[in-house]
């Protein structure tokens, strides 16, 4: 039996349309207690936000299939950067070009995809289709899914909340958030599943031993005790987690850290590279990381990011009850990870295509060489998650003028390779598909529409590049971007795609 305790909702859930948003004139209905003084006001232009960190990057570019025909990354499973463009415009800011990462808008969302057959943890679809933005382009879509594991199949779990309790937690948006998230979470646990509790402000302490879930109301004691002060000793506390991890290990569970923190860490450890080492030293042996971001003003996504995924794990950023609801509800199943160390890469027919641009997944590049090797580390893909990447193609004379010549024609553009292991140490899995122009054109020789997959994923793509101003953006325009997502609202698990088109039509407004 899965669920041991009657469900007890501590803050409404009741989010409307947009996502942890509600009216500008009735705050009342937000997910505080009372109105935050940051929330934004009808009619007050967008503002400029202050004190986050985020790593500066530029768009990939585009490159021509006579100078590399071949590209290669690791997949990313973040969805960070989403809920950080999300809390920016619900709250009146604009969006930092730094914090946006297409990759994880894509990847926030769920597309319809395939599950594995057979013994395989991961299916692979591609699809290629018109460029919505720049009509002499194509685009060609890549698909990942994890297999899925019913509840009942579910290992066990040996987690370690890892929570900071510094003084820059003190608010209703981040301590508060992160101990309704962490009962949330022990509400879909089983019995045997462990929880230790760690927290760390000037010093660290260990506020409670590993403890079996069936002793839930001693755990919520501990969880209620949660009290924000002091400085941040982030470094010292994640080694302590990391070691309390270690004691507990069993390789049959699912051994993971869940830290909740802003990412401040002022005292000890606070030198990212170093803190990468650490996590890089504990996720060989098998301890998966995932963080959990909160607040605005002293973000440190940068270090987060780039911990999380040398941590083998995932970085959501929570900024209000439905995204808790996400992550440690609708898809607590990717907790578990069916395939490690995924790499993808293309191999594209200079025949046909000319040069490509891989649109997001700028610090995901990998060498060409580094495809088969095992030693490499890469992404990680939860069970039942589903990866999505995009590149912009620029088409040859050639397959233009076979398109012309003969409806119908199919030509292979390119070879869509993927390898994965089922567990950390083993020897990759190879996956291959060609990619065709099989789909792209109707009968008379017209380009068919894009489908419903396609069109959720240039609809994002569109929106990021307008956030970002790319230069590669071409005749991106919010009504598109809002008409491309409008498009896929046949599959819409959770109602996630509707929230964004709400949250679009409110970018269209105060982004421009």
């Amino acid at each position: 039996m899965r669920k041991l305790f009657a469900r007890f909702i501590p803050v409404a859930i009741g989010m409307l349309a947009a996502g942890c948003s509600t009216s500008d004139n009735d705050p009342s209905n937000y997910y505080y207690e009372e109105a935050p003084s940051y929330l934004k006001i009808a009619g007050e232009p967008a503002k400029q936000a202050e004190g986050d960190q985020f790593e500066d990057f530029s768009d990939n570019p585009f490159v021509k299939v006579s100078d590399e025909p071949t590209s290669t990354f690791s997949v990313d499973a973040d969805g960070a950067s989403y809920g950080v463009m999300r809390r920016y415009i619900n709250d009146g800011y604009l969006v930092d070009t730094k914090s946006v990462r297409i990759e994880e808008f894509l990847n926030y969302f769920t597309f319809d995809y395939d599950s594995p057959k057979d013994d395989n943890a991961v299916a692979i679809n591609a699809e290629t289709g018109p460029c919505p933005w720049n009509p002499q382009h194509r685009l060609l879509r890549l698909g990942l899914k994890g297999k899925e594991i019913a509840p009942d199949k579910m290992p066990q779990a040996n987690f370690v909340f890892l929570v900071d309790v510094s003084g820059s937690m003190d608010s209703k948006d981040r301590l508060y958030l992160l101990k309704s998230g962490l009962k949330e979470l022990l509400y879909q646990l089983s019995p045997d599943d462990r929880i230790s509790l760690i927290t760390y402000s000037g010093n660290v302490k260990k506020l409670l031993e590993s403890t079996p879930v069936r002793e839930a109301a001693k755990i919520r004691r501990a969880i209620d005790l949660l009290r924000a002060e002091g400085t941040t000793a982030g470094g010292e506390a994640l080694k302590m987690a990391y070691e309390e991890a270690t004691v507990n290990y069993d390789p049959a569970r699912n051994n993971r850290i869940i830290m909740g923190t802003d990412g401040d860490f002022n005292v000890g450890v606070t030198n990212t590279s170093e803190l990468v080492k650490m996590v890089e030293e504990y996720a060989r042996k098998g301890i998966y990381l995932t963080c959990l971001g909160f607040g605005q003003g002293n973000l440190n996504d940068e270090m987060m990011e780039k911990i999380s995924n040398s941590g083998n794990g995932t970085y959501h950023y929570i900024d209000c009850e439905d995204e808790i609801m996400k992550v440690f509800v609708h898809e607590r199943e990717r907790f578990v990870s069916v395939a490690n160390d995924t790499k993808c890469q293309v191999t594209f027919d200079s025949t046909y295509v000319s040069s490509y641009r891989l649109i997001g997944y700028e610090n995901r590049v990998m060498d060409n060489k580094d495809f088969e090797d095992d030693k490499k580390d890469a992404g990680e893909i939860g069970a039942g998650q589903t990866i999505t990447a995009l590149y912009e193609l620029v088409p040859t004379e050639q397959w233009q003028a076979s398109a012309d010549a003969s409806s119908g024609s199919q030509h292979i553009l390119a070879q869509f390779d993927v390898r994965y292991k089922k567990a950390l140490g083993m020897t990759s899995i190879p996956l291959k598909s060609e990619v065709t122009t099989e789909d792209l054109y109707l009968p008379n020789g017209e380009m068919k529409p894009l489908t419903a997959n396609l069109s959720l994923a240039a609809g994002i793509a569109t929106y990021g590049m307008l956030l970002r101003n790319s230069p590669h953006k071409g005749d991106a325009n919010y009504d598109m971007a809002i008409e491309l997502v409008k498009n896929s609202l046949s599959f819409d698990p959770h109602g996630y795609r509707g929230k964004l088109v709400e949250l679009m039509k409110k970018a269209k407004d105060s982004q421009q």
